[in-house]
C-alpha cells in the first residue's frame, strides 16, 4: 500500500501468516490392578490449523489485514494416554474481497480469488506426532518414545486487491472521473471544486436499457506510471479486470503544455508499458472510448470541435459530455454498454467452480548426501550434509533428549539408506554430519554402530518388565514335575553303573562322600523319601 493512499481503504498488504503446530505423540503405559505393565497406550498428537483465505462478499478491502498482518493458526493437542488423541487445531478462515490475488514474496502467482467462497489455503498445520501405542510393532513391543508434532509452515505473502469492474475510467487527475462515476450512477464519491486527485478506485453500478454494468473510477494516472511513478503502479492494477476501458479527457484544462490529444497518447504509453499477467489481454489491445469531459464550459465545447476529427482517427469513439448537465451522457452509457455486452458474448460460459481436493504428492526423491568443507585452515573442516524431504521431517519429529528415539531416527536412517551413501562419500566415524538445510540443521558426530543406550532392558523397543511371567499350569507343573524326576533316575542309574564299574572304593576319599550313600548330603535320598511317601 502507497504511504498516500487513504487510511479506510487499502489494496496491497504484506501478509505474514503461520500454521498451527502439530501436537506432540504421548508415551504412556497402560496400568491396571494386577496388570501394572499393560502395553503402550500413548495417543497420537492433534494437527495444527490452516490458515485459509477465502472471498467474503462483506469484504471490500484489506484494512483489517493492513493493520494486524500477523496471523496465526490454533496448535494441535498433545496425545494422551488410554489411547487418546489430541485435539486438533481448527483452521484460521481470513476473509479477503472478490478479486484478491495471492503472490509470494518473490512475485509468484499463487491464487486469483475471483468468486465469493474461494479458498485458498495460504499456510498449511503440521502434522502431530505419533504415540507410542501406533509405534508399536511385533519387534518394538514397548516404545519408550513417542514422535514431535511438525511445526506448522510458515511463509510471507503479498496480496493485491483487483477491482472487478467492467468499464474502468481512466485519464490524469482532475479529469472529471469521479464527476461521471456519480453522474451516471448512485455512487458518491468525494468531489471537490478544485483540483485534486482522489486516492481510491470509486466504483459505480449503471444500468442502460436491459444492461446492468459496474464501472470504476481508476485513479488518475501520470506519465511515467507504469515505471511506479506517482499512485500509477498502485492503481494500474485495478485496471486489469476491465473489460473496456474509458479515457476520460479534461476539455477545460488550463495548462498551457496540455491538450486533449497530448494527455490520450500520455495515458495509452502508460497502459502498453504495464505489464499483466500471463493469459490477460494487453490493456492497450481492449476496446475503448474516449470522452472529452466539462462541455458545459464554453471553452471545453470549442477545444472538443478542434480535436474531435484527430481524436476519431486512432479507431475510437468520441463522446463529448458533461458530468454537470448530464449532457451526452445517455448516449454514452449505451456505447459502454454496447462493449459490456460484446465482452459477454464473447466470454465462455460459466462454470461453477468445483472444489478439487488434491493430496499431496508423496515425497519420492529421496536424499542427497555431499561433501562439504568450510573454513580456513586452521578452523576449518569437512562435514556431509544429507538433504531431503524425509530425513528432515524425521529430524523434526525426534525427540534428542529421548536416546531411544534417537536410536530410532538412527535406524528409520539406516534403512532409508543414508549410513550407506555417507560411507561412499567417504564418511568416517567421528565424522560431522548435518541433516537439512541451515536453517532448521541438526549436527552430529557420526557413529555407524553407536547404540542409543536404550538396549540395557533388551532390544531397542522392547522391556524386559512387559515379558509373560504368568503362572504356570496345573498341567505344566506335571510335565515339569515328570521331566525332572526323569532326569533324577537317569543321574543315578550312572552313578550306581560307575560304583559297579569299580571306579569307587572304600580306601577312595570320595566313598566318604558319596552322594548315594552320605546323609549328610543325600538329598537325593530325601527326595526319594518325599517320592516314596507321595500318594499314588
Amino acid at each position: 500500500m502507497s504511504s498516500a493512499a487513504s487510511p479506510t481503504f487499502v489494496d496491497r498488504v504484506v501478509l505474514h501468516v503461520a500454521g498451527g503446530d502439530g501436537g506432540n505423540g504421548c508415551a504412556s503405559v497402560h496400568r491396571e490392578k494386577f496388570k501394572p505393565l499393560g502395553g503402550p497406550d500413548g495417543g497420537n498428537g492433534g494437527r495444527g490449523g490452516d490458515v485459509v483465505l477465502e472471498v467474503d462478499p462483506q469484504v471490500t478491502t484489506l484494512l483489517d489485514l493492513h493493520r494486524r498482518p500477523h496471523r496465526s493458526a490454533p496448535d494441535g493437542r498433545f496425545g494422551m494416554g488410554g489411547n487418546r488423541s489430541g485435539a486438533e487445531g481448527e483452521d484460521l478462515v481470513i476473509g479477503v474481497p472478490d478479486g484478491t490475488i495471492v503472490r509470494s514474496a518473490k512475485g509468484e502467482l499463487l491464487a486469483d480469488m475471483v468468486g465469493a467462497g474461494t479458498r485458498f489455503v495460504v499456510a498449511a498445520g503440521g502434522r502431530g506426532g505419533l504415540g507410542n501405542a501406533a509405534l508399536a510393532s511385533p519387534r518394538r513391543k514397548a516404545p519408550g518414545f513417542a514422535l514431535l508434532g511438525e511445526p506448522g509452515e510458515s511463509r510471507d505473502v503479498v496480496l493485491e486487491l483487483k477491482t472487478l469492474a467492467d468499464i474502468a475510467l481512466v485519464g490524469f487527475p482532475s479529469a472529471g472521473k469521479s464527476s461521471l462515476v456519480a453522474a451516471l450512477s448512485a455512487a458518491r464519491p468525494k468531489i471537490a471544486d478544485y483540483p485534486f486527485t482522489t486516492l481510491v478506485p470509486n466504483l459505480g453500478v449503471v444500468e442502460a436499457g436491459e444492461t446492468r454494468f459496474t464501472v470504476a473510477d481508476v485513479p488518475g494516472l501520470i506519465p511515467g506510471a507504469s515505471e511506479g511513478r506517482g499512485l500509477g503502479l498502485d492503481f494500474l492494477r485495478h485496471v486489469e479486470r476491465c473489460v473496456a476501458l474509458v479515457h476520460v479527457l479534461d476539455g477545460a484544462n488550463l495548462e498551457v503544455d496540455r491538450d486533449p490529444v497530448g494527455d490520450l497518447e500520455a495515458i495509452e504509453k502508460e497502459l502498453a508499458a504495464y505489464r499483466v499477467d500471463d493469459g490477460t489481454v494487453p490493456l492497450q489491445d481492449r476496446p475503448r472510448l474516449v470522452v472529452i469531459n466539462k462541455a458545459d464550459v464554453p471553452d471545453a465545447r470549442d477545444m472538443a470541435e478542434i480535436v474531435r476529427a484527430d481524436l476519431e482517427s486512432r479507431g475510437a469513439p468520441v463522446f463529448v459530455v458533461s458530468a454537470v448537465s448530464h449532457a451526452g451522457l445517455r448516449e454514452l452509457k449505451f456505447a459502454m454498454a454496447q462493449l459490456v455486452e460484446a465482452a459477454r458474448a464473447a466470454a465462455p460460459e460459466a462454470v461453477p467452480t468445483r472444489v478439487v481436493i488434491t493430496p499431496a504428492a508423496v515425497d519420492e526423491t529421496g536424499f542427497t548426501v555431499t561433501r562439504e568443507e568450510y573454513g580456513d585452515e586452521l578452523t576449518g573442516g569437512v562435514r556431509y550434509r544429507v538433504r531431503g524431504e524425509k530425513p528432515r521431517r524425521w529430524v523434526r519429529q525426534t525427540d534428542f533428549t529421548n536416546d531411544e528415539a534417537v536410536g530410532y531416527l538412527a535406524d528409520r536412517l539406516a534403512r532409508l539408506g543414508v549410513e550407506d551413501e555417507l560411507f561412499k562419500a567417504g564418511a568416517v566415524p567421528g565424522a560431522e554430519v548435518v541433516i537439512g538445510a541451515e536453517d532448521d540443521a541438526v549436527v552430529f558426530d557420526w557413529e555407524p554402530t553407536m547404540l542409543s543406550g536404550a538396549e540395557v532392558l533388551g532390544q531397542r523397543g522392547s522391556d524386559l518388565r512387559l515379558e509373560d511371567h504368568s503362572r504356570p499350569t496345573r498341567a505344566a507343573k506335571r510335565e515339569q514335575e515328570r521331566e525332572r524326576r526323569a532326569a533324577k533316575a537317569a543321574a543315578r542309574g550312572e552313578l550306581e553303573a560307575e560304583r559297579r564299574a569299580g571306579r569307587w572304593t572304600a580306601d577312595d576319599d570320595s566313598a566318604a562322600t558319596d552322594p548315594v550313600t552320605d546323609p549328610a548330603t543325600d538329598v537325593e535320598g530325601e527326595d526319594g523319601a518325599a517320592e516314596g511317601a507321595a500318594p499314588r
